[in-house]
């Protein structure tokens, strides 16, 4: 068998290292930080900024958004917000068809068994 290379994938990006994946200056990333509340980044015990892969594919739809679709801030807040409320829907509906497939499951079950 081959030998597979295990890759080590980050857990954290710099500020800077954010800016120059975006293309866009550090002052801009801290700027969006302070109007959409949901981004916080974790801090070092300096206060430098920590970016995990979900805090870089938020900035990535804030940045979608304002820069290429022409969203204002409060629009972008607005879209955002959106979405994640649309994705807890999604999250829910699969729940629930869980919970009901696992019934009609168990009721085929029973009547295979002769115990329906």
């Amino acid at each position: 068998m081959p030998w597979k290379e295990k890759t080590i994938e980050k857990l954290y990006w710099s500020i800077g290292e954010v800016a120059e994946q975006l293309g866009v200056n550090t002052s801009l990333i801290r700027y969006w930080e302070k109007e959409f509340g949901t981004l916080k980044p974790k801090r070092t015990g300096k206060g430098d900024r920590l970016y995990t892969k979900k805090d870089i594919e938020q900035l990535q739809r804030i940045q979608h958004l304002v820069k290429e679709k022409g969203y204002t801030l409060q629009g972008a807040r607005e879209q955002l917000r959106k979405s994640e409320l649309m994705e807890e829907v999604a999250v829910l509906d699969i729940d629930a068809l869980r919970d009901r497939l696992l019934e009609i499951r168990t009721k085929l079950v029973a009547l295979r068994e002769g115990n329906a």
